[in-house]
């Protein structure tokens, strides 16, 4: 009998986070978490062609690198991983905790994205992206059912990780309600919100905001709905279809920007 798939996402999870380290690849990744003083590197795999090309970053990383042959590349990735010729073993990194991150400082007001069970590493790798170019504190998942830091998480992110802190917290509802203690508007993303981002914005934008997105299909659970100081949607011109979780994170992001932001706009009511 086929296991259900929140079983797999369930022993996947438990595996990765038992792992004491986990292999990052790819040209970008790997540069980037070797200019990374943050991150504490073990063992670096490249081929002499990958080598060249990461010279610099090889230099300032510190750490010796092993060359490998590109037809039996010595780092122990899965078959399908598209490593351009580099694979570098790390420690997960230590972003510290929600509330040093909520606290920090940062331009403008507070900006965090909280998802609620988003267990592909592609999506989430896609959110720290757009989390990194409109300034939030950090994106937040929760420790079970969402995606870990991963090889694949690390590729999707082009490098983000490495600078946009990824938080995981045992409780979502709980990290809900520090946040509610500390001023953030809690606004959960749902297709049937009777708001806009911007209408429920008006007036507000100053004001520290937590987006909470849920995964693709289940959505939004109904404690974290429950918790939420209210369900807005984003505005479209059409009636059909709805917007993959990293993409609606990425115009919710936008949307939250205070008006004459250089990230704001007309657009910035949606």
């Amino acid at each position: 009998m086929k296991k259900p798939s929140w079983v797999i996402d369930k022993e996947r999870a438990r595996r990765v986070s038992s792992q004491e380290t986990i292999w990052l690849f790819g040209l970008h990744t790997v540069r980037d978490a070797l200019l990374n003083p943050n991150r504490k590197r073990l063992r670096l795999v490249v081929t002499p062609n990958a080598a060249e090309k990461l010279g610099d970053a090889i230099a300032a990383g510190g750490l010796e690198p092993e060359i490998s042959d590109p037809r039996k590349f010595a780092a122990p990735l899965d078959p399908e991983s598209v490593h351009q010729g580099a694979a570098l073993e790390v420690k997960p990194l230590d972003w510290g905790s929600l509330r040093d991150a909520a606290l920090s400082d940062g331009p403008g007001p507070a900006r965090l994205v909280l998802l609620d069970r988003v267990t592909d590493p592609h999506n989430v790798g896609a959110i720290l992206r757009s989390s990194e170019v409109f300034g939030a504190r950090a994106v937040v998942g929760v420790e079970r059912h969402a995606a870990p830091e991963t090889g694949a998480l690390a590729k999707a992110a082009s490098g983000a990780l490495e600078r946009q802190p990824y938080i995981r917290v045992k409780n979502l509802s709980d990290a809900m309600e520090e946040l509610r203690s500390m001023g953030f508007l809690l606004l959960g993303l749902d297709g049937e919100g009777q708001r806009t981002i911007g209408e429920a914005l008006e007036g507000k934008r100053n004001r520290p905001v937590a987006l909470v997105l849920g995964a693709e299909g289940p959505g939004l659970r109904e404690k974290t709905r429950a918790t939420c100081d209210e369900l807005v949607r984003i505005g479209a011109s059409g009636g059909f279809g709805s917007l993959n979780v990293s993409n609606a994170a990425a115009v919710a992001l936008y949307a939250t920007q205070p008006k004459g932001s250089s990230a704001s706009g007309s657009q910035g009511d949606a």
